[in-house]
């Protein structure tokens, strides 16, 4: 059997330490005059007994020496309880939402992908506002802690690559990884705090511009307005948005580089310059798609098509126009960009762009092969050569997440609804992106109007994106809970 002790333990740190930041809503709605700070105080403190509790009952734990299975275990427990606490003042507060729309909110803001069932944004009390932005920003830094200290070591989806190489002692990795965790901490509140001095300075308020800072750098997409980015009809706002959306698209390891002076290894990266590539390449088709179009022209064509790139490519969802008017061929250009996601170790959801060249190079490698039969081949990437290990992982990754958005595709079309809106709803929702395409979950609209089935479905697909897909089909695995 597994040892459920340090998990209990390390939950239970994760749940005090959020329901100590429920009572920023609740300082929020009382500053408001609002009476749902008490309904954030009393879920504060039931959310922070419960953390307590555990980890006082798991403490006895080795925490420092979790196992391959502990930590499987651990990264999926840690966002499907979380979740549910979240979600606790959904329900109690003036939002009234039940706990199927309640979980899915509180799934979607941990997770950063933006989708979301409350409407009339514009009316709500602040605290819900500032306790959605909240939980992107919460779930955005644990995503980058997972990315980088625990997938790597389960070796899922060619993570394997980026795991950590030291010669030092093994006593020399602790103090080594706490720095690089600092930073990445650092770097993850500098950027928070200049995108919300950058978006003040341009006309939003104080309370508009720290709750956009927290969905766009953890590029979650949460506004505090039904029309998003769009409400405030300013391209300053929208460039200063595709800034700081593609900023929290990066690596964050890169941040820390750049902060210790080393500024080359940002565009040195070979992940970094293919988002870039590819940002640009999609952008431009997009750009020639409006003018031929009639849609729009010149800067406004420009802007238009760069702002819903990389919100889509950062998997941000944050929405400036309308892009489902632009006839079928933009529809199908952004459902191709929904799939893609950006750079490992950022806050973004997708494919990842690592993978999509891996997935390039072993394409290349096999026509080679074909070609010169005798041939050495080996894949690269950064123009260093690979393990076959890493590739194998890649494709397998590849192929369950096609097969993943097939089947939850497949199973909202039987459940009633179109394919635009089923398959839509099914890549969003996987890749973690926020707004689908179509009548019912595009981007003027909201997931508002589908039934519980659905919705637990969709909770689900954004669980599997978010953890990687292994991460959480591992565990329906028999064999893994077996000694």
């Amino acid at each position: 059997m597994i040892d459920l002790r340090p998990i209990a333990a390390i939950l239970g740190v994760l749940l005090a330490v959020l329901g100590t930041t429920m009572m920023i809503p609740a300082l929020v709605d009382l500053i408001a005059g609002e009476r749902d700070f008490l309904v954030y105080a009393a879920t504060a403190v039931i959310t922070a007994f419960v953390g307590l509790s555990l980890w006082l009952a798991g403490r006895s734990g080795e925490v420092e020496r979790l196992s391959i299975r502990q930590a499987f275990v651990l990264t999926a427990a840690s966002w499907v309880v979380l979740s549910a606490f979240a979600a606790v003042p959904f329900m109690w507060a003036e939002t009234d939402l039940s706990f199927t729309d309640a979980y899915f909110e509180a799934m979607s803001g941990l997770t950063t992908t933006g989708a979301t069932v409350i409407s009339g944004l514009d009316d709500r009390p602040p605290g819900v506002l500032i306790w959605r932005a909240f939980l992107h920003w919460y779930g955005g830094i644990g995503i980058i802690v997972m990315a980088m200290a625990l997938l790597p070591m389960l070796r899922i989806g060619g993570m394997q690559l980026f795991r950590a190489e030291s010669s030092d002692k093994s006593e020399k990795v602790l103090p080594r990884a706490a720095q690089m965790a600092k930073g990445i901490l650092g770097s993850y509140l500098l950027l928070t705090f200049a995108c919300a001095l950058t978006y003040a300075f341009l006309g939003m308020s104080v309370f508009d511009a720290v709750a956009h800072a927290m969905a766009t750098i953890s590029t979650g997409g949460f506004s505090t307005h039904d029309a998003s980015i769009g409400f405030f009809k300013s391209p300053a706002i929208d460039y200063a948005a595709i800034v700081f959306m593609i900023s929290g698209s990066l690596p964050f390891v890169l941040y820390v580089r750049v902060l210790a002076g080393d500024f080359s290894r940002i565009f040195a990266n070979a992940e970094v310059r293919l988002f870039f590539a590819l940002v640009a390449v999609f952008t431009l088709i997009s750009t020639v798609q409006q003018v031929n179009g009639g849609i729009a022209v010149g800067e406004t064509a420009l802007r238009q098509a760069l702002f819903t790139v990389v919100s889509l490519m950062s998997t941000t969802g944050f929405v400036a126009v309308d892009y489902t008017h632009w006839g079928p061929l933009s529809d199908a250009l952004f459902f191709t960009v929904l799939f893609l996601g950006a750079c490992t170790g950022s806050t973004a959801g997708g494919m990842k762009t690592f993978r999509i060249a891996i997935l390039g190079s072993a394409l290349v490698q096999h026509l080679k092969r074909i070609i010169y039969p005798s041939g050495v081949f080996p894949a690269r990437y950064g123009g260093k050569p690979i393990g076959d290990d890493v590739v194998a992982s890649v494709l397998s990754f590849a192929f369950l997440y096609l097969t993943s958005f097939l089947v939850i595709g497949i199973a909202i079309n039987i459940l009633g609804f179109d394919l635009i809106t089923a398959f839509s709803a099914s890549i969003t929702a996987l890749a973690n992106a926020g707004p689908g395409l179509g009548p019912i979950v595009g981007p003027a609209m909201n997931f508002a109007g589908l039934p519980d089935s659905v919705i637990w479905l969709l909770s689900f697909a954004m669980l599997l994106g978010r953890l990687e897909l292994f991460t959480v089909l591992v565990l329906i695995l028999p064999s893994f809970w077996r000694r």
